[in-house]
């Protein structure tokens, strides 16, 4: 039903506009105790099963939302109603920004996909810190993406990274540094390992007992991923997440191509093979020293479950859930704890990096 809604009305109006309606729906959800505790026992994952532990963090399924949706922490129970293990907000940025002019966001229906450069869009760590105190109706795990405020110098990154640290890990499970997006300025220089250790170090600091992982890009070259890889062992971080959005634009269908030439971050399909190698290439380096968490093409039970085979604790998605519906993470959920059944595994935990890399 909701890809025919879709096809046939949705994909007709503005994607920004659309996504701003669908999260101000979502905000009214999660201020309604009895609709989304009606929600939260009819969809979130119950099976005992898909229950995985990550860096001292129980989660009721490896299967979450990645950062990037709910970019203010607005809707937390809405979207953990709906069935998601885990909901990351963000990125939030330590001062409000607008993020950059529009249009910023185009789908590309044919691939799957979705190009944005929304620039970290956000009214800023104090206003995130006000809503993710507020006491919930119904239980979440909230991950918190922080990055860099566009107009801080980059001599002053570190400090404007901490600031929003100290604010938000005391309110999150955990806590990522984002350094991978390609839609601010710079950003991505902070994952060579000289730049990247000094502020892994100081927001490790300023996090404290907050779980703290990393994201990386899919553009960065192998020899760097192995790179970014030793730091994580080096510095005992809890976990890396691969991969971030690409600026490459490889794969993709003829009838994409004017969209595609937009500038920004490309997710969904066409990421799918990259994310997956990045992830074996990690798991190959780091073994089960550090916490993976996959994300970039997932769309389905299938791609999930290879995720986890090829070493991911955790797996993530964004784009399928626009493409697939609300019913999405409930639907993938359903179909792990019968594929569980199916080969004989009773619980998820078996299946986590069970392919050689």
């Amino acid at each position: 039903m909701y890809r025919l809604l879709f096809a046939q009305v949705l994909r007709r109006f503005d994607a920004e506009t659309m996504h701003h309606m669908t999260i101000r729906a979502l905000r009214v959800l999660s201020m309604a105790p009895v609709a989304k505790r009606r929600l939260y026992r009819r969809f979130a994952p119950r099976d005992e099963a898909l229950r995985v532990q990550a860096f001292g963090v129980h989660f009721p399924s490896p299967f979450g939302l990645a950062a990037g949706f709910d970019k203010d922490a607005g809707c937390v129970e809405a979207l953990a109603a709906f069935g998601f293990g885990h909901v990351e907000v963000g990125t939030i940025t330590a001062h409000a920004q607008p993020g950059n002019p529009r249009p910023r966001l185009f789908r590309l229906v044919a691939d799957h996909a979705i190009v944005n450069r929304m620039g970290f869009n956000n009214a800023g760590a104090d206003a995130a810190a006000r809503r993710l105190r507020r006491p919930r109706g119904v239980p979440a795990v909230v991950g918190v993406n922080i990055g860099k405020t566009k107009v801080i110098p980059e001599e002053l990154a570190v400090r404007d990274y901490v600031a929003a640290a100290r604010k938000l890990a005391p309110l999150a499970d955990y806590l990522v540094v984002n350094v991978s997006s390609p839609n601010t300025p710079g950003l991505r220089d902070f994952q060579a390992v000289e730049l990247l250790r000094p502020l892994l170090k100081e927001v490790r600091r300023a996090a404290g007992r907050t779980p703290l992982l990393v994201k990386i890009a899919p553009d960065l070259a192998d020899e760097d991923v192995d790179a970014v890889a030793d730091l994580a062992v080096e510095l005992g971080l809890s976990g890396v997440i691969a991969t971030n959005t690409t600026i490459g634009r490889q794969g993709l269908s003829k009838a994409d191509a004017g969209v595609a030439a937009e500038t920004g971050g490309l997710s969904g399909r066409p990421l799918k093979a990259r994310s997956l190698e990045v992830l074996r290439r990690l798991r190959a380096r780091v073994g089960d020293q550090v916490t993976l968490v996959s994300v970039g093409g997932v769309e389905n039970v299938d791609d999930v479950w290879e995720r986890l085979l090829a070493g991911a604790t955790l797996v993530q998605g964004y784009t399928g859930f626009i493409y697939e519906g609300p019913l999405w993470p409930w639907r993938i959920n359903r179909a792990l704890s019968r594929r569980l059944r199916r080969h004989g595994y009773t619980s998820i935990r078996e299946v986590i990096g069970r392919v050689p890399t």
